[in-house]
């Protein structure tokens, strides 16, 4: 369909306006001068269109053409995402790159996926069944780890009156032909989705299942759900992205969608470097198998850094829909907001609490409720998940400011890093005293029934221990520990031997990497036994100098690097071997 072009009357930054767009419609793709930027028409008012173009202006003049698609922002989502890399608008950098150079010249573009690779197909429908929207009619192996479904796209049904026999065919062949109320359509190996729309479920689900990231002060002490959304916020060098890789490493979800939005861009270059070279602990294969990254650098366009969460969130939706477990990491989003505040000085908007745009909090809810476990659409019952994990980087580290707090009233989880606890290397900087997981009464179940009945117990009394550790260290500043009661000089140990030897972790080590749940489980169990014989120690008079002296405690500090597939038997020497040594204490004492 032919439309008439638009005229530019005026440009400002990445916001341009233009007149003669009769007919447009609010989020409908355009195509911006000579070079024919990609925008999008945020605002329009009689026959004027405000538009956020995705690539940089400069150049771009009052008088040159903008024209119209007639379609919104939409992905093409097909066999061929999976181990891609994209900018906030999916284009693939890689095969840019090999067109344009290592620099993306304005007004390039490419197709995200190969139209022309040949695909084999399997179908797994038959002719005359009918099927709904989100019916799998067949699958394609794509790459070495993930079976692709081919769905009939969300709105369409009707009978299946043609399917093609397994084979080879390229994305431009459609391979069945639904009868529906309004004729015959094909279904290709692809479907075509707006970014702003969510993509339909049937129903949504209450999260009851952990995500389990391997990581210990997450996994016991502040749970995320499968499904769920959570925040960690954190200034320069705390470890946010540290923190996503090793989620996106070692989560447990069977797609990882990583979404690089507006950091540095040698940060963004080590992850580009990083995870094509990260083996998969579920595959032993590249994590790239099982991951899209999609990378929008604090250089690149803002406007394309607003539409990159989108971009990630639908391609997330998408596998979903096929019935995986999908992790998103946003990386972050306060430089999405960021952008989103540029952009609305430009349009000249009333500007809300530092700037920010009013409908701040509205976006951001709108981004973290397309998370979530649900029941998809389709004839037979399947459910899946998308957890999504957003960090924040306040300015100063700054938890009070806007991004931060609007956050937190939208997600359950609060992973509160800590710039004191990074000075003093202490890694993941998360501090136990300020995050919180709502999840913890939903995952209980799964934990009590698959790990221990008593986890909630040993959790709430090791956290309680870290939460008298806290009281205390302020009466220690005060006098010194010598001038504490020995029972509470006990307790300093118990909770020092939780907080050094269990809260700590180690990223880049082999076997610290990764501590499965029982692991992490019968680690709390045996470090609180410690802290039980050494009250017991102390109330039968046993000196506290001895207790420090224990060498048992030399045993409790390597436990997290004893080997994941030996660590039951280990750790029952060392249960023996504490409870003969700190009995042998007692023994002296009363004999």
């Amino acid at each position: 369909m032919e439309f008439e072009d638009g005229i530019i009357t005026r440009v400002a930054g990445p916001v341009v306006e233009a007149k003669n767009m009769k007919g447009a419609e609010v989020y409908e793709v355009v195509y911006v001068g000579k070079e024919g930027l990609i925008g999008e028409i945020i605002g329009l008012h009689e026959d004027r269109a405000t538009i956020q173009v995705y690539e940089e202006t400069s150049g771009i003049g009052p008088g040159e053409l903008v024209k119209r698609s007639g379609a919104p922002l939409s992905l093409i989502l097909g066999p061929g995402l999976i181990g891609q890399i994209y900018d906030g608008i999916q284009r693939p950098l890689p095969a840019i790159m090999e067109t344009a150079g290592d620099f993306i010249s304005r007004g390039v573009s490419a197709d995200p996926i190969d139209f022309d690779k040949k695909w084999y197909f399997v179908p797994v429908a038959e002719k005359g069944e009918k099927v709904l929207g989100g019916d799998i009619i067949g699958k394609v192996q794509e790459g070495p780890v993930v079976e692709h479904r081919i769905m009939i796209p969300p709105d369409i049904s009707g009978e299946l009156v043609e399917i093609v026999s397994e084979g080879e065919y390229t994305l431009k062949e459609a391979v069945a032909r639904v009868k529906t109320s309004e004729g015959i359509k094909d279904i290709f190996m692809y479907q075509k989705w707006p970014v702003r729309h969510p993509r339909p479920v049937k129903k949504k689900l209450a999260p009851a299942e952990p995500l389990i990231t391997g990581q210990r002060i997450l996994d016991t002490f502040f749970p995320m759900a499968k499904g769920g959304t959570a925040a960690i916020p954190g200034g320069f060098g705390t470890g946010k992205t540290v923190t996503q890789h090793q989620l996106a490493k070692w989560a447990d979800a069977e797609i990882v969608i990583y979404v690089g939005c507006g950091e540095r861009g040698n940060e963004m270059t080590d992850v580009l470097r990083e995870f094509p070279e990260l083996v998969d602990p579920k595959t032993g294969k590249p994590l790239m198998n099982r991951t899209i990254l999609i990378a929008n650098t604090s250089n690149m366009p803002v406007a394309a850094r607003e539409a990159s969460v989108y971009t990630g969130i639908t391609l997330a939706e998408y596998y979903r829909d096929m019935g995986y477990n999908v992790a998103l990491m946003a990386d972050s989003t306060s430089r999405w907001a960021e952008a989103m505040r540029e952009i609305s000085g430009r349009l000249e908007e009333m500007p809300g609490e530092e700037g920010y745009p009013a409908y701040l909090a509205s976006k951001l809810a709108a981004f973290y409720e397309r998370a979530g476990k649900a029941v998809l659409e389709g004839s037979e019952e399947k459910i899946a998940s998308i957890s999504v994990i957003g960090a924040v980087s306040p300015p100063g580290g700054d938890l009070s400011e806007p991004v931060t707090q609007n956050t937190l009233r939208i997600v359950k989880v609060f992973w509160a890093l800590d710039t004191a606890l990074k000075e003093r290397r202490h890694f993941p900087s998360i501090n136990w005293l300020r995050s919180y997981s709502l999840y913890l009464d939903a995952v209980r179940g799964w934990w009590q029934k698959e790990i221990g009945e008593d986890w909630f117990e040993l959790r709430s009394k090791a956290m309680a221990l870290l939460q008298k550790e806290a009281e205390l260290q302020e009466i220690v500043q005060l006098v010194g520990p010598d001038a504490l009661p020995p029972a509470e000089q006990a307790t300093l140990e118990g909770a020092r031997v939780i907080r050094e030897d269990f809260l700590q972790q180690n990223a880049f080590h082999e076997i610290d990497t990764y501590c499965p749940p029982k692991k992490q489980y019968l680690m709390v169990k045996i470090m609180l036994e410690f802290y039980d014989l050494i009250m017991e120690a102390v109330r039968k008079g046993v000196d506290i100098a001895k207790i420090r002296k224990l060498k048992c405690k030399g045993d409790l500090s390597q436990m997290a690097r004893v080997s994941n597939e030996t660590y039951e038997r280990e750790f029952a020497d060392i249960g023996v071997k504490m409870r003969n040594e700190i009995r042998q204490l007692i023994k002296e004492v009363e004999s």
